[in-house]
């Protein structure tokens, strides 16, 4: 960006002794041979000037849209998360441990996305997925754990809605912020703020994907290594574009 700015000086110091030169060729007759040269010179100048200034704001934009992604970045990492009744964690806590998915919108959309993470519960919690439902509308969603049915499926139910519950575990805290920081985004990415939408965010904390409507669970099965065994630490932060 230095080095356009300094093209921009010189291509308009050119511009502005081309100028220069073409009034005095016009005013004078017997310069009048070397208007066409002057104006050559001039277009190329222009040229210049107008080229260097639009890859000086192109690049200055696309700086500032990185510098707002990494602020809204940095405040999400500071909101707060409760793990259970008496242990509250920043976001950042969670940093190469978990890839978090937060689901927003009223307590309905919140319903059924837990319903429909069911049958990936194990594959997503191998993957280190949790969730963070939060609630738009001041509603409580309703999250049923499977019961057994019989003795036989006694400790399979246990042991899934105990998987279910970790999947679950996390709950936003002074949602104010969190609606804060959540109304942002979807003001800079031309959502409705009554869209019910989900974010997922990378092993690094950086959000990886978004978008309206229930989460991709079978997507992020497909998509998201494992965070145990051989794979843990050699794909960290490898979780797709930002």
């Amino acid at each position: 960006m230095f080095f356009y700015i300094a093209f921009i000086a010189s291509a308009s110091l050119g511009t502005l002794i081309a100028t220069s030169q073409l009034i005095g060729a016009l005013t004078n007759p017997a310069r009048a041979s070397q208007v066409p040269e002057i104006l050559k010179g001039l277009g190329i100048d222009i040229g210049a000037v107008s080229l260097f200034a639009f890859l000086y704001l192109r690049d200055n934009k696309a700086k500032n849209a990185q510098e707002a992604r990494l602020s809204r970045e940095e405040f999400l990492s500071n909101l707060k998360l409760r793990v259970t009744e008496k242990k509250i964690i920043p976001v950042n806590s969670l940093r190469g441990i978990a890839r978090l998915v937060i689901c927003a919108g009223p307590a309905s959309f919140i319903t059924e996305s837990f319903k429909r993470s069911e049958p990936f519960t194990e594959s997503l919690l191998d993957r280190g997925v949790l969730v963070v439902p939060l609630v738009t509308d001041g509603n409580s969603p309703v999250l049923e754990y499977e019961e057994a049915e019989t003795e036989t499926e006694t400790d399979e139910a246990k042991q899934l809605a105990t998987r279910r519950k970790r999947l679950w575990q996390l709950a936003p805290v002074i949602i104010s912020e969190w609606s804060e920081w959540l109304d942002e985004q979807k003001k800079l990415a031309g959502v409705s703020s009554e869209s019910p939408v989900y974010l997922s965010l990378r092993l690094d904390g950086r959000v990886r994907g978004s978008g309206i409507g229930y989460p991709p669970w079978n997507a992020f099965v497909a998509q998201l290594p494992p965070v145990k065994g051989m794979w843990t630490g050699l794909l960290d932060g490898f979780d797709g574009r930002v």
